[in-house]
Order: C-alpha cells, then sequence, then structure tokens
C-alpha cells in the first residue's frame, strides 16, 4: 500500500488548539506521527529583567488563563523561599481552594470538549454548564472568571466570609449532584467507550520513560502528583493520586473526571479546615539565590526555576509547562490508531499550546 503524509492542524474543527502534526499513513493506519513545534515568542520570561518581582506575578498569570492562579502560586512560592517568607496558615489554605477550584473549570472545559471530539454535543453542553458554576464561584470570590490574580508574594489578596464559604459548599454540592447524574455516560456509553478504549494507548513504562506528566502520566498507572509534595495546605489534607491502569484515551478522561470530584472534596476539607489568622506576611527585601519549584497543574507538573540577585528585579525565570512534557508520549500513542481516532488521541493529553509555543 501507498505512504501518505498528511498534514494535520493547526486548524482543525476538533481541536481548539493550534497544534501542528505529519501524520504518516498507511490506508486508514497512522504508522508515525512528526510534531512541527512552533514558538510564539511572547517574552514572557524576558520581562522579569525589567519588571520587578511583584509585577511579574501578573505576567506569569498570562502564561495560560486556564492556569492563572496555579501559575502564580508557583512563582510565589519560590519568590517566598529565596526570600524565606512564611506564609500564613490562611492564606495557605485559601490558596488550596482557589487552584482546586481552577483545576475543576480545566478540568470540566476539556470533558466538554473531549465529548465534542466523537460527536457527542449534548455531553459537551452538559459539562460547560456544571462548568459556568465554578466559573461564578471565582468571579463572586475574587471578581474575575478566569484570571483572578489574587496571589501576592507572602500570601493571598482575597478573603472569604463565612457566607461566601456557605455558598461555595452549596454549589459544590449542585455540582457534583450533576455529575454524577451524567457519571454513567462518560463512563459507561457505548459510544464513548468505542471511541476512547484501546485507542492511543500509552504503557506504564512509555508514560515513565517519555516524561509523562499529570492525568497522562497517572492515566498509565502511576500514582506520581506533585500535591504530594505537600505545598499550600496540602501538608493539612488527607491528598492521594487519582490512577488508572490501562493508559488509553478512556483512561485519561476517567481520571480527569474522578479529579473533579476529588477538587471538591479538597475544597471542603480546606473550608472546613480554613483557620483565622493574617492573609499575607510581611515583604521586606529582594529575592536572592535560585531555585526549582513545582505545583501540580490541571495537565500536569509545572516547574519554574528562579534565579535572584538580590534586587527587585529577577536573573532568570524559566517556565516548563506540562503539555512540553507530554508531547513525546503523544507521539507514542499515536503508531496504530486510525486516521480518524486522531483529534480523540491528541485531545486526551489536554494539550495547550499557547502554554507550550512560548
Amino acid at each position: 500500500m501507498a505512504r501518505t503524509i498528511i498534514p494535520f492542524g493547526p486548524q482543525h474543527p476538533v481541536l481548539p488548539e493550534p497544534l501542528h502534526m505529519k501524520l504518516v499513513v498507511e490506508d486508514e493506519i497512522v504508522l508515525e506521527a512528526i510534531p512541527a513545534l512552533g514558538y510564539v515568542h511572547r517574552g514572557l520570561e524576558k520581562l522579569a529583567e525589567i519588571r520587578d518581582y511583584h509585577q511579574m506575578i501578573q505576567v506569569v498569570e498570562r502564561v495560560c488563563g486556564i492556569c492563572s492562579m496555579i501559575h502564580s502560586l508557583c512563582y510565589c512560592q519560590g519568590i517566598e523561599e529565596m526570600m524565606k517568607i512564611e506564609v500564613p496558615e490562611r492564606a495557605k489554605y485559601l490558596r488550596t481552594i482557589w487552584s482546586e477550584l481552577h483545576r475543576m473549570h480545566s478540568h470540566l472545559l476539556w470533558l466538554g470538549l473531549f465529548a465534542d471530539a466523537f460527536g457527542f454535543e449534548s455531553l459537551f453542553m452538559q459539562f460547560w454548564r456544571i462548568r459556568e458554576r465554578i466559573m461564578d464561584l471565582n468571579e463572586a470570590t475574587t471578581g474575575s472568571r478566569i484570571i483572578v490574580s489574587v496571589n501576592v508574594v507572602g500570601g493571598v489578596r482575597q478573603d472569604l466570609t463565612p457566607e461566601q464559604c456557605s455558598w461555595i459548599l452549596t454549589e459544590l454540592a449542585q455540582a457534583e449532584k450533576e455529575l454524577k447524574t451524567i457519571q454513567s455516560t462518560i463512563l459507561n456509553d457505548y459510544t464513548v467507550c468505542k471511541r476512547t478504549k484501546g485507542i492511543g494507548v500509552l504503557t506504564k513504562e512509555q508514560a515513565y520513560e517519555l516524561g509523562a506528566a499529570g492525568p497522562t502520566l497517572r492515566g498509565s498507572g502511576i500514582a506520581q502528583d506533585m500535591r504530594q509534595l505537600k505545598y499550600a495546605a496540602f501538608d493539612k489534607i488527607d491528598f492521594e493520586p487519582v490512577v488508572e491502569n490501562d493508559g488509553d484515551s478512556f483512561c485519561r478522561s476517567k481520571v480527569r473526571f474522578r479529579e473533579v470530584l476529588q477538587s471538591i472534596d479538597l475544597v471542603r476539607a480546606a473550608i472546613a479546615g480554613l483557620p483565622q489568622g493574617d492573609l499575607a506576611a510581611p515583604c521586606k527585601g529582594n529575592p536572592e539565590g535560585e531555585l526549582i519549584t513545582r505545583v501540580e497543574q490541571p495537565r500536569g507538573e509545572c516547574l519554574y526555576y528562579m534565579k535572584g540577585n538580590g534586587t527587585k528585579y529577577l536573573d532568570r525565570v524559566r517556565i516548563r509547562t506540562p503539555t512540553f512534557a507530554n508531547i513525546p508520549p503523544l507521539i507514542a500513542m499515536m503508531p496504530g490508531i486510525e486516521l480518524a481516532d486522531v483529534p480523540v488521541v491528541i485531545l486526551s493529553i489536554d494539550p495547550c499550546i499557547s502554554c507550550t509555543e512560548r
């Protein structure tokens, strides 16, 4: 049979991200996938040389809107470690609440897009309707739906009132109820299973060797999550990574669905244990030294390398986002699948090219 090279992307009706790949196809079967990564230079890391370390919080939040709160959390943790700042306990709990709300709305957005990828438009709308509840919580508690800008060096700038905490719990209870209503559809429906089970398999060994991150890694049976490092309030809240073992597109979707329910429980635990106290510690001096700090974004491990020189301007900020780590595993999933399954498999890693081609 003749082999054909088919360009996939950067524009595709299913794919919301401008990912470009060359697919080597024989008949309808993909033999090889070659990524064509670009580089959109937004100057986010270079800005650290001319924006002081306080101003850089707003810059790193714009690496990716969906993960904005967790980007600023990672950045602030690095500055706080360099400056030996002890963050108040209340601020740690508040950071945990908002970061888990971000994880929920990111996963719900993805679950909707994933359903739409194989033509399940009603399921797409159901997930996005639930996501609106989470967005309303963000807006009511921070003033913004996406880029909430609550983190500052030393803590947070916003607080939650008892009334807001009660309302959050009420809304999450309703969101959980609605999620469980459609749980059997996303996990047991014939169409979903037919389009995802056994498709785009990444073995446990491949996931480890290729450096997969987040649900892509945990969907292949490896229980690794940066929240195990006990940052924010995760040292006070019981947490175990969500793991599935088959490594296919179905397992990656199941991990994300289960993580939404887990995040609801984590927010409940954080609100139940929310201590009284200050929102931020005094911030005096300038960062000096170099370090690496890591957090768990919805897509996986986010790593910041930071170097301070004792002035208010950093020498270096280097960011490694999870999609960059998940591109090699994605390439390993492609050989042997049908051409029609390519969009589903690509979406199964939850790609963010805004993060990657930066």
